[in-house]
């Protein structure tokens, strides 16, 4: 049996899709699983387990329709028994479509495009799956006779498990940076959406909390933009920020050596916690309940690795991008975060 993955974008939502991919590879039944992913994202894909065929289409590049031709036209040829559109949107759907087989999408009442409907399977959620993990797994599940449609898909935590990857540990990354094993908090202050990004006011106090202990407050970044953000707030307390783009591989290695990471609902922060570090989130215009990594009941309290800075505005979540009354963030007081830093 042969399974393809839609899911072309972006960085965090890759990464919750992982516990799907956990229940198909544990399948007999499937033999191949592939993944098409939008091409400025196909570097997140070196996280995914080796026998994972990555696909690539250029949406944004100088002739998207003739990419997603040409790569439609290859997996049409690969012959698929389903196709799991994860994105849920009127792009991945048609793509989708376009590979030849069923395919099985998003509940209707989710979809944000309404109109990528009439293109799929719509898989109907349970009340009680309120994780966009939950919903992944169920979109997994639905081609298989099996599933039981009774019960909630309960949460299961992304997990990364770099033995299987194609992910090398840059054993020379921190002695390159200056830095030590365990010596340093990662801050990334940049957000995706305006609406999820904190007061600097808030990442220097962080930052000064942690000079006063030694540890080294780190700033990363992803594009250029945030380079400069990152520049400039080390420059004005003392801090750190990545002289250079790590690629996946530097990444990993810096994230899995560190103390934790400080962010909002990122990237960067989803996979940290898929690798197993500690992280302190912040909310306001999205919904912890619905994407942030959460703990499993088998590590008990003792073991707890991720904490959830709630504002919650009268008027969150929103899931708005944009705001003409920003409030939520600004609710954020770095204290609750410096004192999660300390007991760490």
């Amino acid at each position: 049996m042969k399974i393809l993955i839609v899911r072309l974008s972006a960085f965090g939502d890759i990464i919750h899709c992982l516990p799907a991919l956990d229940d198909l590879l544990a399948r007999p039944e499937i033999n191949e699983i592939h993944w098409l992913v939008d091409q400025r994202y196909s570097f997140v894909t070196e996280i995914l387990p080796k026998q994972v065929q990555v696909h690539s289409v250029a949406m944004k590049g100088k002739q998207p329709l003739s990419s997603a031709w040409k790569v439609t036209s290859l997996l049409r040829n690969i012959g698929f028994d389903a196709i799991l559109d994860l994105q849920g949107l009127m792009k991945s759907a048609l793509l989708s479509r376009l590979c030849g087989s069923p395919v099985f999408g998003f509940d209707k009442k989710f979809l944000r495009e309404k109109p990528a409907s009439l293109l799929i399977r719509n898989v109907h959620f349970h009340a009680q799956e309120k994780h966009v993990v939950q919903y992944y797994r169920r979109i997994a599940a639905a081609p298989f006779a099996d599933q039981n449609t009774q019960q909630p898909i309960p949460y299961a935590a992304p997990a990364i498990d770099l033995d299987r990857t194609s992910i090398q540990i840059d054993e020379g990354l921190l002695s390159r940076l200056g830095l030590q094993e365990n010596g340093y908090v990662i801050l990334h202050a940049a957000g995706g959406w305006e609406t999820k990004q904190l007061p600097q006011s808030c990442w220097l106090a962080i930052a000064e909390s942690l000079n006063e202990r030694q540890i080294v407050p780190l700033f990363s970044w992803g594009s250029d933009q945030e380079r400069e953000q990152a520049q400039s707030l080390a420059n004005r307390c003392n801090g750190f920020a990545l002289p250079e783009r790590l690629n996946m591989s530097a990444l990993c290695t810096l994230i899995r050596q560190s103390r934790a990471a400080v962010g909002a609902d990122t990237g960067l922060l989803h996979l940290t916690a898929a690798l197993g570090r500690p992280t302190i989130t912040f909310w306001g215009p999205s919904a912890s309940w619905r994407s942030a990594p959460l703990e499993c009941s088998e590590h008990g309290e003792d073991h707890q690795l991720h904490w959830h800075i709630e504002s919650n505005p009268d008027c969150g979540p929103c899931f708005n991008r944009k705001c003409d009354n920003f409030v939520c963030m600004h609710a954020i007081q770095p204290e609750s975060i410096i004192r999660i830093l300390n007991d760490l």
